[in-house]
């Protein structure tokens, strides 16, 4: 939309009609690189184009992987089975799958690669990926903890074991993972600590590795067995976004509305898909919900708590201080700003005290999203049912849903003219 904001205009009626989610991020992040690590053509089916994919299919060209896509969901990738250091450093970003996933497949290529990526992604840890690379003897460096990440590669790596402290984000595992089936021998990956990022993320990585023709195992709760065999080309079908979905469906529940996604509920393999029974029970939603295996949801679950018919406190979501912005930060903040003493943050903890009062009345409030493209889509459910609802740089959807607005508009949602 080119867009500085976009006022909600909410509707007067339930939202109905059909809105498909785009093909998941997290799952095409993962494809695309298992494809360009792959000898021969992979065809990837379902996949979402958006500023995060783009990033990791650039920076697979800038390695000399051939990409070609030929329609808007689907991406051609031809791979030699090595990729080659870059000309230049490799910019991400914000995108969190591609900068991890590419600093560890780093350790594959023969030459220097520098992983780097903006300001927001400047400030996210990715020192523990870090650590553990230079455990396997790896030359990897990063001055501050957070990219630029330096790897200086020689091509391969002899390892049995890889520790790993997961407790800041499961993609630091994922990127491991990805990166031993490319090693000289067998590989067992081990978790340290007992709290670690959501693990679906892990199954899907395992789950598309597997896909490639890895030969994978989970031999406990907090261990790995990667053999030693590369990756091989296939075809691949990326199935719909469920962090994407979480917003139809909660838009579904606050408009009383009926939105046929053109997927099963039940069919995703994705962690956030488990919100869907949490925003099914609103307006009665629990009063303590557990976010740490559906971290990508906590947004949606947090605004949707605030039309609850009682307060919900959000536990287990240290790990959102640490995504594209401070998520427990800007969901207080947002929800504040609609009316004061909405939210509290309680340590890690986001208390939302619930007022269904809210609905039908005016608030203008302009919603800062920080750059973050779930603050814009999560707090766009309050321009649903509030008038006055403002969000500043609703472009920055584009990172994982850029047809977001026109999605909206499609069931029935308008917006004011704003510049």
């Amino acid at each position: 939309m080119s867009k500085d904001k976009l006022t909600i205009i909410p509707p007067d009626k339930p939202l109905t009609g059909r809105a498909v989610p785009p093909g998941s991020k997290s799952i095409t992040n993962r494809a695309l690189l298992l494809a360009g690590l792959a000898k021969g053509t992979s065809r990837l089916t379902g996949a979402l184009k958006s500023d995060d994919t783009r990033y990791m299919a650039d920076a697979l060209r800038a390695m000399g992987v051939i990409i070609e896509e030929p329609d808007d969901t689907s991406f051609v990738v031809t791979g030699s089975g090595k990729l080659l250091p870059p000309q230049v450093p490799l910019f991400l970003g914000n995108a969190g799958t591609a900068t991890r996933f590419l600093t560890a497949a780093a350790a594959l290529v023969d030459g220097t690669v520098v992983v780097d990526g903006d300001q927001h992604m400047r400030k996210r840890p990715i020192g523990p990926l870090v650590d553990a690379l230079r455990s396997l003897g790896i030359d990897a460096s990063t001055e501050t903890g957070c990219p630029p990440v330096t790897v200086k590669g020689t091509g391969r790596f002899e390892a049995s074991r890889i520790q790993i402290d997961g407790g800041l984000s499961s993609q630091y595992v994922s990127a491991l993972l990805m990166m031993a089936a490319g090693g000289d021998k067998a590989v067992t990956i081990e978790l340290l600590g007992e709290d670690i990022g959501a693990l679906g993320y892990i199954d899907l990585t395992t789950a598309a590795m597997r896909a490639f023709g890895a030969k994978v195992e989970k031999t406990s709760a907090v261990t790995w067995r990667v053999e030693p065999t590369g990756y091989t080309a296939a075809d691949f079908v990326v199935e719909p976004d469920a962090s994407a979905a979480t917003y139809l469906w909660a838009a579904e529940v606050l408009t009383s509305g009926k939105i046929d996604l053109g997927v099963a509920n039940g069919a995703f393999t994705q962690p956030d898909a488990k919100a869907y029974d949490l925003i099914a029970q609103f307006p009665h939603l629990p009063a303590v919900i557990d976010g740490s295996q559906m971290q990508d949801a906590v947004p949606t679950l947090a605004v949707l708590a605030a039309f609850n018919e009682t307060p919900v406190r959000f536990v287990g979501i240290a790990n959102l201080r640490v995504k594209e912005c401070d998520r427990i930060r800007a969901v207080s903040t947002g929800l504040n700003n609609i009316r004061q003493g909405l939210a509290a943050e309680e340590g890690d903890d986001l208390v939302v005290q619930s007022d269904p009062s809210l609905v039908g009345q005016r608030l203008p409030a302009n919603i800062d999203t920080f750059a973050d493209h779930r603050i814009a889509m999560s707090f766009a459910l309050a321009g649903l049912k509030i008038a006055g609802i403002t969000i500043l740089d609703p472009d920055c959807v584009g990172k994982t849903f850029p047809a977001y607005w026109r999605t909206l508009s499609g069931l029935g949602v308008t917006y004011a003219d704003e510049g």
